[in-house]
């Protein structure tokens, strides 16, 4: 099985835990190089975020933190894999 280099989550998280906390948890993860969490909306009850991961990860591992602190992955919104990361090259239809 090809080794997820890069994965890009829409995920609906309540208020608590903070995004600090939040991205502290996430980043534990032995499997983490690099993660960067985004606000993308605030809602009354939830925070829309978008979350980059990067290292050699662990799908479900990183589901199952996200979870434990209430969050929900709303989608899987980008995959990178394989032996290196392949950026997204725009092309005239972009």
């Amino acid at each position: 099985m090809a080794v997820i280099r890069r994965i890009v989550l829409d995920v609906l998280k309540p208020h608590e835990p903070p995004m600090l906390e939040f991205t502290q948890e996430v980043a534990k993860l032995d499997f983490i190089e690099g993660v960067n969490i985004s606000l993308v909306e605030v809602d009354e009850k939830v925070r829309n975020i978008k979350i980059t991961v990067e290292g050699n990860i662990n799908f479900e591992e990183l589901k199952e933190v996200i979870e434990n602190q209430g969050g929900t992955i709303h989608s899987v919104d980008q995959v990178v894999a394989g032996e290196e990361i392949i950026e997204q090259i725009d092309t005239p239809q972009d």
